[in-house]
């Protein structure tokens, strides 16, 4: 089968780090299985983010209302404040995937040992949006993003990129 003659080649997708980003984690709220499958709140009790063209803190109040599939998968739902250094207001929300091969799956259910597992061993990957009304980081709200989230001591980390 040929390729339709209509496609284009539109060049290579490239990116540019946006930021790093640490959130401290409440607690898990485990809100039990339901009919898409087991959903559970990690609240976001603060944190920080930090990059070459903006930084600051992760407000309090924000979290990920997690759905997981029985092989693994988890789905996220993700939405946070964002404070940055300048005082500015970002709405943050992001989906994604972490897909947990079932190997490393005790290790990461031990609050102990999980965020020694290396994040090679699994798949965390996440799609960013942002909204603002602070001028200066207007250029955020059409911007798409990709991260790549990993488990810190505490919490949650991401490597975020923006598609240029």
């Amino acid at each position: 089968m040929t390729a339709d003659p209509r496609v284009k080649d539109v060049g290579e997708i490239r990116t540019a780090h946006l930021f790093d980003m640490v959130v401290d984690l409440n607690p898990p709220l485990p809100i039990g299985s339901g009919p898409f499958g087991r959903r559970v709140l990690f609240g976001a009790a603060g944190g920080t983010f930090h990059g070459p063209r903006l930084h600051g803190d992760v407000l309090p109040g924000g979290g990920d209302w997690a759905l997981f599939d029985p092989d693994g998968t988890m789905s996220l739902d993700v939405r946070l404040t964002l404070r940055t250094h300048d005082g500015a207001l970002l709405h943050m929300t992001y989906g994604g995937r972490w897909v947990t091969p079932p190997e490393v799956r005790d290790a990461l259910a031990d609050p102990a040992e999980r965020h020694r597992i290396d994040p090679a061993h699994y798949y965390f990957r996440t799609s960013p949006f942002f909204e603002t009304g602070a001028e200066p980081y207007a250029w955020l709200n059409g911007t798409v993003c990709v991260g790549s989230g990993y488990l810190v001591e505490g919490g949650i980390a991401y490597k975020v990129s923006r598609v240029l």
